[in-house]
């Protein structure tokens, strides 16, 4: 649905093109408030868009100069390149060339309760902002009938000067039309829609945090799920290895071969490895718990999707935001810059209150004592009445909250700072973090390399009787281990892949301007509708 523009100068003015509004002289008086209710200006700093601080724009996001590239080695087959200045796609995620992964999020952003609550406060916001256009910036109109009985008693008839109508019962209708107008001299009324307006640019990015957040929150979950799984397999086949040769040392033990020294030892390192079983397993069971309620499921619902980190493709270009474009793209930092423009304009509302408010109102109506005369000439009757209100002595409340407003306007500039300063810090701690993976997993992976040749020869060497069976288990145990190790190695270089693209804002500024999609540059969504300031 259209709204009109029911601004009073466009309604007049389109009145007087159709030739509907009289032409008599009209009153200097009115006249000179009309001019200065649309021509004033709203008192009050006009609200700019703050720069990032200047210690927030270093050339580089780290202290130390990191690699321009990060070699995955043997264990992913893949480099990764940083691309400073690329886009960040809408949908980042499909990076990972996963398609359950893909359905789960598309499932999770239809159904998760959270983010549905957050699109409800921007919903809220906008008819916020529509009511008080309407209550404020619109002329108010009002009509009502009246139809009044009354019983003449001795008094009143006798007053009226004919006692024989003692007891007559009359009756009195009144239909009439109001009208009352606040002129918006000052700025005040166009102040309050601002802070309003940015109220509702403040959920519009908060719905986008919540957004962002769902979605990096099921891709680095469904990693850790992926993870998880492959740790619980290969800490199974270690406890596997590790019974096996615990077998071995107990016959050992009892045929005298050797002391109970070491089959205590064995039996130590069985029960270590089989009581990190149940962690492992309860870590899995919660993350599809966290799963499941991310896709708007109870946690006794299964998503229907298992991960496993060889299905994910690691990306092999990493986009790098401008450390000067990133104050722009964070849903974060836009929401604290709304939060800061809706400080701003309560200061020029508590400044223009200080100011005297200009007030117009008038009716017209017919008052009958039947229906047949209500709306005939002699019945009507029409009031004008216009009015200031100036504040004269209020005991500084109005400075004190002009003061007060101006210190909210502070508090909010520096926590707009902070969010720039703590929005830097993510993206410095990621590309560190994805610095330190690359060089964790090369180390994992040369060790798990390593332990497999060493498996490899120790079971050739068993064969040919060159060693004990033991020495081989011991082997075994040892490829195992570096296989679990080397694969949380790889499960953090996925799940920091993944914060980076959350800590550079996601990309929700690429969204395409969908029917059913929140379209974040006009701060509107397709079933909402606002009117124009």
């Amino acid at each position: 649905m259209k709204l009109l523009n029911l601004h009073p100068k466009a309604f007049l003015s389109s009145k007087f093109r159709e030739g509907k509004l009289s032409r008599k002289p009209i009153n200097p008086f009115l006249l000179f408030l009309g001019i200065i209710s649309f021509g004033g200006c709203a008192v009050g700093p006009d609200f700019v868009s703050p720069t990032a601080p200047q210690n927030a724009l270093p050339s580089t996001y780290t202290q130390e100069r990191l690699a321009t590239e990060l070699d995955s080695g043997p264990a992913l087959s893949k480099k990764q390149v940083f691309v400073p200045g690329a886009q960040i796609p809408a949908q980042w995620w499909e990076i990972f060339h996963n398609d359950a992964l893909n359905k789960l999020i598309v499932r999770s952003l239809n159904n998760n309760p959270n983010l549905k609550a957050a699109e409800s406060s921007l919903r809220s916001a906008a008819e916020i902002y529509n009511y008080q256009f309407g209550s404020l910036m619109v002329p108010s109109v009002s009509a009502g009938v009246t139809n009044q009985r009354e019983r003449l008693n001795a008094t009143q008839a006798t007053q009226s000067g004919s006692p024989s109508s003692q007891g007559a019962v009359l009756g009195l209708l009144n239909a009439s039309v109001s009208v009352s107008y606040t002129f918006d001299v000052f700025g005040a009324n166009r102040r309050q829609l601002e802070s309003q307006k940015a109220l509702m640019e403040y959920q519009a990015y908060q719905l986008e945090a919540a957004y962002l957040s769902l979605t990096a929150n099921v891709v680095t979950t469904a990693i850790r799920e992926a993870s998880l799984r492959e740790q619980l397999k290969a800490t199974r086949d270690l406890l596997n290895a590790q019974s096996t040769q615990l077998q071995v040392i107990q016959k050992q033990f009892d045929v005298g071969a050797i002391s109970r020294t070491p089959l205590l030892q064995q039996i130590n390192i069985v029960a270590q490895t089989r009581s990190s079983i149940p962690a492992l397993e309860k870590s899995l069971s919660q993350t599809r718990h966290q799963l499941s309620v991310y896709a708007g499921l109870l946690p006794s619902q299964s998503v229907d999707a298992e991960f496993n980190l060889d299905s994910l493709d690691l990306p092999r270009e990493l986009p790098i935001s401008l450390p000067s474009e990133l104050v722009r793209q964070r849903p974060d930092i836009k929401a604290s810059e709304a939060l800061l423009h809706q400080a701003s304009a309560q200061v020029g509302v508590a400044t223009a209150n200080q100011y005297p408010q200009f007030t117009i109102s008038g009716s017209y109506g017919s008052s009958a004592f039947n229906e047949s005369d209500l709306f005939k000439g002699p019945a009507a009757f029409w009031t004008f009445a216009g009015g200031v209100t100036a504040p004269i002595f209020n005991g500084g409340a109005l400075s004190a909250k002009v003061r007060a407003s101006k210190a909210s306007y502070e508090q909010a500039s520096q926590n707009y700072k902070a969010t720039v300063l703590t929005a830097f810090q993510n993206v410095a701690d990621t590309l560190r973090a994805l610095d330190s993976d690359t060089q964790t997993l090369n180390a994992q992976a040369q060790v798990e390399s390593i332990s497999k040749e060493a498996l490899e020869l120790s079971t050739k060497q068993y064969q040919l009787g060159a060693i004990s069976y033991l020495v081989l288990l011991d082997a075994q145990r040892t490829y195992q281990q570096a296989l679990i190790n080397l694969i949380g190695a790889k499960a953090n270089r996925y799940a920091d892949t993944a914060a980076l693209f959350q800590s550079l804002g996601g990309g929700w500024w690429n969204k395409p301007s969908g029917p059913s999609e929140f379209n974040p540059i006009t701060k509107t969504s397709s079933n909402l509708q606002v009117q124009p300031q």
